[in-house]
C-alpha cells in the first residue's frame, strides 16, 4: 500500500488537469466580469454621445423630440439588447435657474412653501414648485436640461455577485440653449398662496 501511494505521489500525469481546474473558475469569473463591465462602459459611452446629439438637435425650432428620443434608443439597441430608454426635458429661462425653486416668502422658516405663504407662480402652472423648470423642450432661447435613462439586462451575469444579476441603469444628461428663433418668453409674475 505504501509503495502504491509513493508511486502515485511521484506520478505527474494529470497535473495539468488539476492546475487547470484551479485556474478555470478564476479565469471564467474574470472573463465574465470583463464582459459585464465592457458592455456597461460601452453602453454609457454610446448613451452620452446619443444624448448630446439629441440635445443639440432639439435646440432647433422644428425639432421633433419624440423622434430624437427614438434615435437614442436606436443607437443603444445593438450594444444593449432589450434596452428601454426613458427621457425627460426641463426648460429654464436662464442657466442660473436650473434647480431653483419658485420665489416665495418663507414666513415660518421651515424651508417649504405652506400655510398660506405667498409665492410667485413663475412657470405658470398654478402651484409652487421646488424646481422652477417646466416640462418639455421650452421655447426660443430657453435652457433645456435633457436627461435619458437606459435600463438593460447585461449579457454576462457574474456568478456569486448578486448585485450584478439584475437590470443595469445608465444615465446621461446634456444642457443646451435653444436657438433664438423668436423672442424668449419671460417668467410669469402672478402671486398665489401655498396650501
Amino acid at each position: 500500500m505504501a509503495r502504491a501511494l509513493c508511486h502515485l505521489w511521484r506520478d505527474r500525469r494529470g497535473a495539468t488537469a488539476v492546475e487547470y481546474a484551479f485556474v478555470l473558475p478564476i479565469l471564467m469569473l474574470l472573463l465574465m466580469g470583463m464582459g459585464y463591465y465592457g458592455q456597461m462602459f460601452y453602453g454609457r459611452a454610446l448613451l452620452n454621445g446619443a444624448v448630446r446629439q439629441a440635445a443639440r438637435d432639439a435646440t432647433l425650432e422644428n425639432a421633433n423630440t419624440t423622434t430624437l428620443d427614438q434615435n437614442v434608443a436606436k443607437v443603444l439597441a445593438p450594444a444593449l439588447p432589450g434596452v428601454t430608454v426613458t427621457s425627460t426635458r426641463k426648460s429654464y429661462y436662464d442657466f442660473t435657474d436650473i434647480g431653483r425653486a419658485e420665489k416665495w416668502t418663507d414666513s415660518n422658516a421651515n424651508g417649504r412653501c405652506d400655510n398660506g405663504e405667498p409665492y410667485t407662480d413663475e412657470n405658470g402652472d398654478g402651484s409652487w414648485n421646488s424646481d422652477i423648470g417646466a416640462s418639455g423642450n421650452g421655447a426660443a432661447g430657453d435652457i433645456i436640461v435633457y436627461t435619458a435613462t437606459a435600463s438593460y439586462s447585461p449579457m454576462f451575469s457574474v456568478p456569486f455577485m448578486k448585485s450584478m444579476w439584475g437590470k443595469v441603469t445608465l444615465n446621461a444628461t446634456a444642457v443646451r440653449r435653444n436657438q433664438p428663433w423668436a423672442a424668449q418668453v419671460a417668467y410669469g409674475s402672478a402671486t398665489r398662496t401655498c396650501t
